[in-house]
Formats: structure tokens, sequence, C-alpha cells
């Protein structure tokens, strides 16, 4: 066995770990497994890391951070964790235009299953891969750029074509972050403002367990763009740190109330030293086109009752369109509507029906590394190049020795 994933709720059944410390060795472990799969940094809460077979780590290849001529893109070894790529980055006055709400996941993992960050013009993270090394199941490597044919289809690859042990990444110039944050927003006040809202500073997040009203916005505004507003449609200003968790502690999170600092310790909502979140817990996302958010919006709170019992809370995020095949942003702004989740399992995984049953009219697109329950036809819909990454996938993997049960489910191969 080869342990848990980071939430706990899940063991899996590789039959071992492996984390070579060379491409040659990456090469051998490659070839001689007859099924496999990449491992990040365990915080997908379902079973998409998983496999029969080998489980493969690339933590420990030769560290890698470079910076291009033109200073507008690095390349990175993918099993680095963001908080671990940000320093690098600092040193070199450059920046990412995103991350994510905690800095603790790989730059693999992260673009494998189109993680994001907030903001009404900034693209998830996968959207700033400019080039990929991909290690295809036969060991050889290959190196594909921006502009190459079917490199939109290979970025969000779900660990479906090879083991990526490098990434070339877009940054831009370093930058300062101020988080301002407000309370008590009316729902009202979402449904008559919710463009203004998310316009309102560069990332914004709304915190919510689909009570009386919004419990919580976060605002990060950066300290080169205009300042945020000091009154937002009925909400008030907190004037304490806060965590999104009413009762948890804020010790855990980055600095608030105003107060600049730099891009890497305001955009992410926890710190690389603590637990983020609750820690035990489980996540469930899905990604809607923007002109059908508040649609989405009204259809959970209708079901509120059902879910809050099970619920820690949920937060409300736009994300830029881009052009990665299977990215839930593709080929349109969206709003992510995003579940953290009390251990419940059982009664979790009860509730995921109805959830995708009350979005599945909006073309709502589930996170890949979290829990859902869309069948495979409603993928299929939701997601229209599914059927050329298939294609892509068993150019590829033509043995499907990178596939698991669940892939295999969601692709149809």
């Amino acid at each position: 066995m080869t342990g848990t994933n980071w939430a706990g709720n899940l063991t899996y059944s590789a039959t071992k770990l492996l984390e070579p410390t060379s491409v040659e060795e990456l090469q051998s472990v490659v070839a001689a497994a007859p099924h496999l799969r990449a491992l990040g940094s365990r915080h997908s809460f379902n079973s998409i890391a998983d496999t029969n077979g080998v489980q493969v780590s690339v933590a420990a290849l030769p560290p890698e951070f470079s910076v291009n001529a033109d200073r507008t893109g690095v390349t990175v070894s993918a099993g680095l964790r963001y908080g671990e790529l940000i320093g690098h980055l600092d040193r070199a006055g450059l920046a990412l235009h995103n991350l994510a709400s905690l800095p603790h996941i790989s730059v693999g993992g992260a673009i494998a299953t189109g993680t994001h960050g907030s903001g009404d013009r900034n693209g998830s993270l996968a959207s700033a891969v400019s080039a990929l090394q991909i290690m295809r199941p036969d060991g050889e490597v290959h190196d594909y750029c921006r502009g190459d044919d079917d490199f939109d289809g290979m970025v969000v690859s779900l660990g479906s074509l090879g083991i990526v042990t490098y990434v070339s990444l877009d940054v831009v110039p370093t930058f300062e972050v101020r988080q301002d944050l407000f309370e008590n927003l009316p729902w009202k006040s979402v449904t008559d403002h919710l463009d203004e809202i998310t316009a309102s500073a560069y990332s914004v997040s709304l915190f919510t367990n689909w009570g009386e009203q919004v419990d919580q916005v976060w605002l990060k505004s950066r300290s080169d763009d205009a300042p945020p507003p000091a009154e937002l449609f009925g909400a008030t200003p907190a004037t304490r740190q806060l965590h999104p968790l009413p009762e948890e502690s804020a010790v855990s999170t980055t600095v608030q109330l105003g107060v600049p600092g730099p891009w890497w310790d305001r955009l992410p909502h926890f710190q690389l030293a603590f637990t983020p979140s609750k820690g035990a817990e489980l996540q469930t996302e899905y990604l809607v086109p923007r002109d059908r958010a508040l649609e989405a919006i009204d259809a959970v709170r209708a079901i509120a009752h059902l879910l809050r019992p099970h619920l820690f809370i949920s937060e409300i995020r736009t994300v830029a369109g881009d052009g990665l095949w299977l990215s839930p942003a593709h080929s349109t702004n969206c709003v992510a509507l995003h579940f953290t989740w009390q251990p419940h399992m059982s009664e979790v995984q009860a509730l995921l029906p109805r959830l995708d049953d009350a979005l599945a009219p909006f073309a709502a697109r589930p996170h890949w590394g979290k829990l859902f329950e869309t069948d495979s036809a409603r993928l299929a819909e939701a997601y229209p190049r599914l059927t050329d990454f298939r294609t892509l996938a068993d150019r590829f993997d033509p043995e499907h020795r990178l596939a698991n049960d669940l892939t295999s489910q969601w692709l149809g191969r």
C-alpha cells in the first residue's frame, strides 16, 4: 500500500510508490510497470491518481528553475509545490498571474486536473503552461510547446498521456496585493450585482453556507490597480482577520485588513506552514458558464437544506476561459461553485447525484480532482473535446497502461 490522500478519505490501492531521482531511473520505472499513475501532492479527493500498479512521484527528480532570456517564462520541475516555486520566482522578481487558494499543491498535479485560482481576467493555473516535457509510456521523453498540434489537449491531461517531468510557465513582473474582507453580503446584492462584485478586485471569493447571506467576501486587489471599494452592496467591512470557517482561528490565513504584501502571500487563502482549510474535509467543485451563474446559484440554494448539514463552507469564484480541451473553463468564462464538506463520506456520496442533477442544466463541469458523480454521457456533453482527448490518449498510451478505473469511466476507454 502507498498510503492515503491528503484528506484521508481515500486509501490508495497501488502496490508501491516509486520516487526516481533521475530521468534515466524514471525511464526504467516507466518501462517496467504494466500499470502506473503519476502522484502529485495527494490533494485530489477522488482516485484519479490511484492504480492497481505503481504510483510514480517526480518530486525527487533533479530540481529545475530557469528563467527565459526575455523573462516572460520559467521552466520548473513538475514535482515542485507552488509554495516552493514562489520562493524562486520572488528572488527573480517574477510572479505567476494566479495562484490557487492553497500553495501546498504540486505544479504537475494542479495542471493535470485543471486547478485554478480566481479573477474575472485570470485563467486557471494550466493556462500559464507554454511547454511540457512528457515521458510517454514507452519511456521516451518528448517536448511539446504551445502551438504544437494537440498541445491544448496535453495540458489538462488527467495523467493519461505520460509522466510530466518539467513544465514551462508564463510569468509576469512581481506585484503586491492587499486583501480586504467584507461580511454579511445579502443574496439580493449577489443577484443584482454579481458582475460588479467580482470585478471589484483582481481576485474575489465569496464564502457562504447557503444560509441567509454570503458570510464573507474576500477582495484581493493589486496595489497598482484601483483601490478596492469602501462599501460593497450592503456588506460590512471586516475589522479583524478572518478564516473562511467562522469557528476556526485565522492564524493559518494570509494577511488581510488591507495590508499590502507580495503576490505569493496574498493570492492564496492559506499559508504554506499551516494545514490549509479544515484539514479533515472533502471537496466538490463545479464550474458553470458565466451567463448561467445566477441560475446555478439559485439551484444550489433550492437544495441548501440538504447540503448544509454536511457542509463546512462553499466558495464562489470566477475564472477566465481558455482553450485547453479538458479545462473546466474551456472556451468560456466561468463561475466556480466549490463545496468543502465535513468528512461525512457516505452522506456526501449520497448527496452528489442530487447536486449533479441540480447543476447539469447549466452545462456544469466538475473539477477533475474533486468528488463528483457526473456520468460519462454528461461529461461528454459538458466537455466537447472529450472525444478528441480520448483519441489523443489512445495515441500516447495505446495499451492503456496509464488508465485506471476512474479515467476509463470518464473517457470511455
